[in-house]
């Protein structure tokens, strides 16, 4: 793992995500030299890919309320996206 790796599994989805829009808008600009805009990308899926994985946590750290046969609650259960 690399330095700028380890720099964004630091981050928050909420930093990262606005770094990630922030690459996007220079790309889509076409003004960065090739090389930049392969450094850029290349940080970019780092970004996404963090960002997908906080995502996925979050998920899985969700509770549903579970409801028992008189439909009250009866406790939680852990979130199923399936």
């Amino acid at each position: 793992m690399d330095a700028a790796e380890t720099d964004v599994s630091q981050l928050s989805f909420e930093a990262a995500l606005a770094r990630l829009e922030e690459i996007v808008r220079t790309l889509e600009k076409g003004e960065a030299p090739l090389d930049r805009s392969i450094e850029l990308y290349q940080e970019g899926d780092r970004l996404k890919r963090h960002c997908e994985a906080r995502l996925r946590d979050a998920q899985t750290r969700i509770e549903q309320i579970a409801l028992g046969a008189d439909g009250r609650p009866s406790g939680v259960t852990p979130f199923n996206a399936d």
